[in-house]
């Protein structure tokens, strides 16, 4: 099968696009035929070697942890899913993934997937839309009516957060540069702030919940608006645990899981038409060079995915 395969850490320009061998799934494994296949930040800190504490991974490997695609084949104790099944899902980020013909995926972490998009907008879909589902309800708590501000809004996992807290009847704020702000009021946002220009803590307060998508002095600084007995959830390093503590605020990191309820919820939501993916741009599976150099800017609308089929 044609993949893309990384033998060193670097650079995009370790990414080489190339014949690999085809997967067979264990027994509790079913082979997917990936039609597309989600570009996410951890993508490229993985193949540039920076991630090996939170996620080891021998190489070489094939990077890719957001799928969808068709099941090609079934382990023999999977009784849920066949051949010609339409899926998507959140791979494990510590196995091969799905930058490639084929993938192995665990059956626990597969679900159908939604049936009104296409296979690149699916893609685009599991791993930044757990990551804000569960920053959001799993972790976040997030009620009707309550007040909650997502950083980085017009991103991956941010667009996703926007479109399920508005759903969930939250008052949403969000920070965004300045090219995002019209962007994220099409998207339902209530009032946004262009983080290069304001500084959210002087004109936000008594927030519920704070979901944290960049760290370091956002996350310091977030602690400011945050009223008694909220929250703030982090994807990335959970800081000034002392200063939360101190101000009654429940402070959390979380890494999302692959939980085929949520993937089913999320599919619910996307065909019911009230929420959408957002795709700013579709490469295909050679061009993975490319789409890295793009995450990497740390500045994307939405996902970026490539086209395997």
């Amino acid at each position: 099968m044609k993949a893309i395969q990384i033998h060193e850490f670097g650079g995009p320009e370790v990414l080489k696009f190339e014949e690999a061998t085809r997967p067979t799934p264990a027994p509790d494994e079913v082979l997917i035929k990936v039609y597309a296949s989600g570009v996410n930040p951890v993508d490229w800190k993985i193949r540039a070697g920076l991630a090996q504490k939170k996620f080891p991974v021998h190489l070489p490997l094939i990077p890719g942890w957001d799928v969808s695609g068709e099941i090609e084949e079934v382990g023999s104790n999977i009784l849920n899913f066949k051949k010609g099944n339409e899926v998507y899902s959140r791979p494990d980020p510590t196995r091969n993934g799905s930058y490639a013909e084929y993938v192995v995926v665990k059956a626990n972490q597969v679900n159908n997937k939604p049936k009104s998009i296409n296979h690149e907008k699916a893609a685009a879909v599991p791993l930044a839309g757990l990551t804000a589902w569960q920053g959001l309800f799993d972790f976040g708590k997030l009620e009707p009516g309550q007040k909650v501000l997502i950083h980085a809004a017009p991103g991956g996992v941010g667009t996703f957060a926007v479109q399920f807290a508005k759903w969930k009847g939250a008052y949403v704020i969000g920070t965004a540069s300045e090219e995002n702000i019209d962007f994220l009021y099409e998207l339902g946002v209530d009032e946004v702030f262009d983080y290069k220009t304001e500084k959210f803590e002087d004109k936000v307060k008594d927030v519920d919940l704070v979901f944290d998508l960049i760290g370091g002095d956002t996350q310091k600084r977030s602690l400011k608006v945050i009223k008694k007995g909220g929250r703030l959830i982090t994807t990335v390093q959970p800081q000034n645990q002392d200063e939360a503590k101190s101000k009654n605020i429940h402070l959390e990191g979380f890494m999302a899981q692959s939980l085929p309820e949520e993937l089913q919820q999320m599919a619910d939501l996307i065909d019911s038409g009230k929420m959408k993916p957002i795709v700013s741009q579709i490469f295909p599976l050679k061009q993975a060079a490319e789409a890295h150099r793009k995450i990497e800017t740390g500045h994307t609308r939405g996902k970026i995915v490539l086209k395997v089929i």
